[in-house]
Order: structure tokens, then sequence, then C-alpha cells
């Protein structure tokens, strides 16, 4: 896996990635809750509430320090 050092975009970690989440997902309010009450529980991620996939928190990520580049719907950092 190749990591790349991206910038951290301009927005808060508790915001989904704009092309990865969007706003009309009919689980977007459960999905960003999960990840709200994973980030203040400092874990790694969350269990997606509509597929029981293991998801990575934005502040995971961004501890991490470099993009994965496999299009994570939290990415903290500048992409596509």
């Amino acid at each position: 896996m190749s990591m790349r050092r991206l910038p951290l975009a301009d927005r808060a970690l508790t915001e989904p990635h704009p092309s990865r989440l969007s706003p009309e997902h009919p689980e977007r309010a459960r999905i960003l809750a999960a990840h709200a009450a994973a980030l203040a529980a400092g874990q790694a991620g969350y269990s997606d509430p509509s597929t029981g996939l293991f998801v990575l928190t934005a502040g995971f990520l961004a501890d991490r320090g470099a993009c994965c580049g496999r299009g994570c719907r939290h990415c903290p950092y500048v992409t596509d």
C-alpha cells in the first residue's frame, strides 16, 4: 500500500469526505452519529449502521499522517 502525504482538508473531522457520503444518503444521520461517538471515545472506527462493516474515523486517519488512496469515507486529506 502506497501512502501519500497530503495536507488535511479544510473541514472538521466530523464532516465526511464530500464525495463519499451523500447528504441524501438514507443512513447519513446514523452514520454521522456513530462516527461522532467513535471520535469522542478516541476509537479507531465504528460499525457502519447499515452494513456492519468497520469504518475508520477521520481522527484515526489524520493521526496516521498520510492518505492510503483507498477512498475512505472519512478521509481527512485533500483528495480528488
